[in-house]
């Protein structure tokens, strides 16, 4: 068995920075590369085919969507699924002209244009104001060239409706969101959990969208107790 992090929008490895030291304990940990797709069902299939045996499937925001690619593409691979900050519904109507338009600041402005938009109401109000963990998300977000990105945002655009797959999916399942996540709120996962067969939804106070580095430490704890049980 191995765990498999999946990154989200624009992110990599960093995210998880928090998680894979503890996670290796476990089990072998990959983080998935997502670059260069323009499919969230690409994204999936590189997972798929670059793996072997059963997985622990973990994602994040997008990654999340990622995974749950995963479970309708190979569901006797995985072990466990668990999303982060992430749904399994469409596009809306209105989702169009917003990331758009960020694809047209990175492709003008830059990435660091991009994170200035976009980070602060990712962030729970608290952590706005936290210049560390600011500046390391940001860093992150360069590190995406304006390319992936655009690549990124159509993959999300023409992402399918995975409303009725949480149903069939018969491995453990793990719902997880931050109490302030405005973008994946919990509506969403709690819809997703108990859909499930087996699944459960855990809410993580204080915490926004990018929660596993807004709340590293009660991240960790929710894997380990979901992954020891």
């Amino acid at each position: 068995m191995q765990i498999i992090l999946i990154p989200g929008l624009m992110n990599d490895g960093w995210i998880w920075r928090h998680q894979v030291g503890g996670l290796s304990r476990l089990a072998p940990v990959t983080i998935a590369r997502t670059d260069g797709c323009g499919t969230l069902e690409e994204m999936a299939e590189r997972i798929v085919t670059g793996t072997v045996g059963s997985l622990v499937v973990i994602g994040h925001s997008m990654g999340g969507r990622v995974a749950l690619e995963i479970a309708a593409m190979a569901p006797y691979r995985l072990a466990s699924l668990i999303i982060f900050d992430s749904g399994a519904r469409g596009p809306s109507e209105s989702e169009r002209a917003g990331r758009m338009q960020l694809v047209e600041t990175a492709q003008k402005e830059g990435m660091a244009a991009v994170a200035r938009d976009w980070l602060p109401p990712m962030l729970a109000p608290t952590n706005r104001q936290n210049t560390g963990l600011v500046h390391g998300i940001t860093e992150m977000l360069e590190r995406c060239s304006p390319e992936t990105f655009a690549l990124q945002q159509q993959a999300l655009l023409t992402r399918p409706d995975r409303s009725a797959l949480p149903a069939q999916i018969s491995c453990p399942l793990l719902a997880v969101t931050g109490s302030e996540d405005q973008w994946a709120p919990l509506a969403e996962h709690e819809a997703i959990a108990s859909a499930a067969p087996d699944g459960r939804v855990e809410v993580v106070n204080g915490a926004g969208h990018m929660l596993p580095v807004e709340a590293p430490e009660s991240a960790m704890r929710i894997l380990e107790d979901f992954l020891t049980r």
